[in-house]
């Protein structure tokens, strides 16, 4: 399949040529799913703690005589039922991520880059080189493109330029194709593909 090349002053560039197996997939809301949860679980912190009776600093002394009170017997003010004790099954810091097979990683990839090509939200760019570190400039060439909510991927390296002018701008980011993932990709309303990144995306899958 063939797609139209542009550049960032939204003239033609030519066409380049899409690979069917990357870009040409009917693609599967299931493994999306299960790669996204993937990304998300892996991502969450996990910190959260709380003490239990055991963590809890409390006199270890009798609180009242055993009998003759009318009140239940206890013999400490750690447990969770008096103000200031220690919490009963709380959580404690844990690993949320789970694993998920190397090859449904991959597919889910192509699956994602095919969603947006059958959706017509996948635009290749001819580079992502910029003269001036100038968000203004750099938005108004946005503007022109259509770019409202974008993932611009580039090569192995983001020209240092066009990262400073595009890294305070809403609704976009910018990575190098070591950082493409399903997620961002999915979040984002239009997909930016470099040729350099298409290159780098078809000896990746090769």
């Amino acid at each position: 399949m063939k797609a139209d090349v542009t550049t960032l002053d939204a003239k033609k560039a030519g066409t380049v040529e899409l690979s069917e197996d990357v870009f040409g997939l009917e693609p599967r809301a299931d493994l999306l799913h299960r790669m996204v949860r993937y990304q998300l679980a892996k991502r969450r912190a996990g910190t959260v703690s709380t003490k239990d009776r055991s963590e809890i600093t409390a006199t270890t002394a009798k609180m009242y005589r055993q009998k003759g009170t009318g009140r239940a017997r206890h013999g400490s003010a750690k447990p969770g039922i008096f103000r200031g004790g220690g919490k009963a099954f709380g959580p404690k810091p844990r690993n949320f991520g789970f694993d998920l097979p190397k090859k449904v990683r991959a597919l889910a990839l192509k699956h994602a880059l095919s969603s947006k090509a059958k959706a017509e939200e996948l635009i290749v760019l001819d580079s992502c080189d910029v003269k001036d570190a100038k968000t203004k400039a750099l938005k108004t060439q946005f503007e022109k493109l259509g770019f409202g909510s974008a993932l611009i991927v580039d090569g192995a390296e983001v020209q240092t330029n066009f990262a400073l002018a595009a890294r305070n701008i809403p609704h976009v980011d910018v990575l190098p194709i070591q950082g493409i993932n399903v997620y961002d990709i999915l979040r984002h309303e239009k997909l930016v593909l470099t040729k350099a990144a298409l290159e780098a995306l078809e000896a990746r899958f090769k």
